[in-house]
């Protein structure tokens, strides 16, 4: 006589799928550079997001008979041991929204034979996970399934703002080894609680980001983290309310901002998990729906011309409203010391113009 649970077993199997079988490989030139996490991703296209997270942090996937945490980056003539990993039944890759797909494109603001660059709009993450079937880079690669697009770097699904795509494997190298060399210039707006009173101020502080809280990546100021420097700079004050920031990324650490930000003693606006739930209840009231963060610029000389890069996105609409709605408030005097840079305010909160503000469109064309 069957029980329920076994009466039920060829049904359960059926719905989980086969596994796919051990597979050890070596890295080749083609593939060094990329972090293994998005190698695991492509090659197991049809498996969860999140499950590539759990091989990785059970230690079942090897490189070099050692394991290895989400950010390593394989490097030519690794050795691979790529797990049994089960695959659903039904996890057959589905196609995005035409919505989603339109709205991506919409937000095109360069783009040439190497190298695409959005203006990612905030809600969107750049990649599928965390109850998203589909983020940009999938949404990106559905829509131009011909091309071999690669996230250069990554924004929080909260952040607007630059975001850059490479479309080939020599572009995404290139920009990496830039980036990792500090080579690479990334500006952003951000509002901050209170009156900022510490003038344009670099905090080095490392961050550990393998702590984690009901289930979430949970990032922190620890002596044993990675090196993480951001420099702050006030553009604007709103008196005890907030002050509007400009903050320039050397390095490029999850959530650095936000957490260094914190650290200072002025988190980010609208930022439910190291800010202030007080004044961010205010800020909603004028109309402040989610972290205040743009990634306003990107700039850099290519490698190999020396030919100079940057592409900028304005302000997005909403965040510029926030703006315009705490203006009539009573504002302090800027500490002494600083100076408010009324240009940048002026072209952060400039609208969405028809044609990108870019001095490098002509010149990424011309690099090579």
């Amino acid at each position: 006589m069957n029980s329920p649970i076994t009466d039920s077993l060829p049904a359960l199997q059926s719905h989980l799928g086969p596994k796919s079988p051990l597979t050890m490989r070596t890295v080749s030139a083609e593939e060094a550079g990329q972090r293994i996490d998005n190698f695991l991703m492509r090659h197991f296209k049809t498996v969860p997001r999140s499950r590539i997270y759990r091989i990785l942090r059970k230690g079942e996937v090897r490189v070099n008979r050692k394991r290895v945490d989400a950010e390593y980056r394989i490097q030519e003539g690794d050795e691979l041991r790529l797990p049994p990993v089960r695959i659903d039944a039904d996890a057959e890759p589905g196609r995005p929204s035409s919505s989603l797909l339109e709205l991506l494109e919409r937000c095109v603001i360069f783009q040439d034979r190497h190298l695409l660059v959005i203006d990612k709009p905030a809600g969107v993450a750049v990649h599928g996970g965390s109850g998203m079937s589909f983020g940009v880079i999938e949404a990106l690669r559905a829509s131009r399934p011909r091309e071999t697009l690669e996230l250069v770097h990554r924004l929080d699904r909260d952040t607007s703002g630059c975001l850059l795509i490479a479309r080939d494997r020599s572009t995404l190298i290139a920009l990496h080894s830039l980036i990792r060399n500090g080579g690479m210039h990334k500006t952003y707006l951000a509002l901050v609680a209170g009156n900022w009173q510490l003038g344009t101020k670099r905090i080095d502080a490392p961050l550990a980001t393998d702590n984690r809280q009901h289930g979430e990546r949970h990032v922190r100021v620890a002596p044993a983290g990675k090196d993480s420097v951001s420099v702050f700079k006030p553009v604007q004050s709103f008196g005890s309310l907030a002050t509007l920031m400009e903050v320039d990324i050397p390095t490029g650490r999850t959530h650095q901002i936000r957490v260094h930000a914190s650290f200072a003693g002025h988190p980010l606006l609208g930022d439910d998990k190291y800010g202030d739930r007080e004044r961010n209840a205010d800020l909603k009231s004028h109309g402040l729906k989610r972290t205040f963060l743009h990634a306003q610029s990107v700039a850099f000389e290519w490698p190999d011309s020396g030919v100079p890069f940057h592409v900028s996105a304005p302000l997005p609409g909403e965040l510029a409203g926030v703006l315009d709605a705490i203006t009539p408030m009573k504002r302090k005097a800027s500490p002494k010391g600083v100076r408010r840079e009324k240009s940048s305010v002026k072209e952060a909160r400039s609208p969405r113009s028809a044609k990108p503000r870019s001095s490098g469109s002509t010149a990424g064309r011309s690099k090579r």
